[in-house]
């Protein structure tokens, strides 16, 4: 990889991390596209890892609000989902998966945006773990899930729960991958290359996350699901 490249990744990570450690989401939509772009023998698993150090940062500091009950059975659906998703990584056409997701994806946060307040029963919160089980581990993207979910939580609450949901999703599709033989030495050194910007957006984050909350909040990650969704589309 050229200098201009690993310079452009770098600065993508780092304002990936800051955008995340926001506004609870926004990482792999980011970051996805453009390391695609550059080198996409890194995808999924840079961006696994990278999340596991950037999840567990959001999640302590504010673990007071965060919903546990969500998390539970999010993390359920997420196991199941996450056999899926090696299974898709493995055979399945990767460009109609692409597709798939990226159409889905623009449709629900649409509906969502003009859908009536609720609050995800169980089996929601399990179907939303299932999905994300598969497209996160197939793709490295699973936070559209997640907002369209907690779309009307407050603000502490979104970004603790789903950082919590994310951490624990990450660590099995992690497992699931090395057992595979899908995550390679070279993959993870350069990602370790990663963790000085990861760290910097971060670390910013604490100055502006307490100011996102209510309406704001939703909209903003009602529009990365949707920014998301188109990219992947074109991607495709």
């Amino acid at each position: 990889m050229t200098l201009l490249a690993f310079s452009i990744v770098g600065i993508t990570v780092l304002l990936s991390a800051f955008v995340q450690g926001s506004t609870g989401m926004g990482f792999a939509m980011i970051t996805a596209p453009v390391v695609s772009f550059i080198d996409p023998s890194l995808i999924p698993v840079m961006l696994l890892v990278l999340m596991i150090p950037l999840n567990f940062y959001v999640a302590a500091r504010e673990r007071k609000d965060i919903d546990w009950h969500g998390v539970k059975w999010i993390s359920v659906g997420r196991f199941a989902g996450t056999f899926f998703g090696l299974w898709i990584l493995v055979i399945v056409n990767l460009h109609q998966l692409s597709l798939l997701i990226g159409w889905s994806t623009l449709i629900a946060a649409v509906i969502a945006l003009l859908a009536p307040k609720f609050s995800p029963n169980r089996s929601a919160l399990t179907i939303v773990g299932l999905i994300t089980g598969v497209t996160e581990t197939s793709t490295g993207v699973g936070g559209p899930p997640y907002a369209l979910a907690y779309q009307h939580s407050p603000g502490p609450e979104l970004r603790s729960t789903v950082a919590v949901c994310f951490l624990v999703g990450e660590v099995i599709s992690i497992i699931v991958l090395a057992i595979s033989g899908q995550v390679t030495g070279p993959v993870l050194l350069f990602t370790l290359t990663m963790l000085p910007f990861l760290a910097v957006g971060s670390f910013l984050s604490r100055y502006v996350h307490h100011r996102l909350d209510g309406p704001m909040l939703r909209y903003i990650v009602l529009g990365f699901a949707i920014v998301s969704g188109a990219v992947v589309i074109v991607q495709a």
